[in-house]
């Protein structure tokens, strides 16, 4: 598993190293690998006693519009009618230098 962490120098000597949610640990250490060996550890030992990380499926996602999908027909006259006012609506923007 590999996981994103931020290492900071400290003033003066050491390092501190932090991880975000879902584990949110820190450690600190006199050199930068002393520092992230001991972040390590406290996440091994946090997955050794029983903690785990894993995706969860929150159920499936319809979109508030997927109901009006394949509502249209083609030869609809009234989508006929707003094709040809989008159309010339583009043609009227394309045609304006301020737009």
């Amino acid at each position: 598993m590999q996981m994103s962490v931020l290492v900071e120098p400290l003033k003066g000597n050491g390092y501190r190293v932090r991880s975000a949610e879902p584990f949110g640990v820190s450690a600190e250490g006199a050199t930068r690998e002393e520092a992230l060996a001991k972040l390590r550890d406290q996440v091994a030992r946090k997955i050794a006693d029983g903690a785990e990380v894993t995706p969860l499926e929150v159920g499936p996602f319809v979109h508030p519009w997927a109901r009006f999908a394949g509502t249209w027909r083609e030869d609809d006259p009234f989508i006929a009618e707003w094709q040809k006012e989008v159309e010339e609506y583009r043609r009227q923007i394309d045609e304006d230098p301020d737009a």
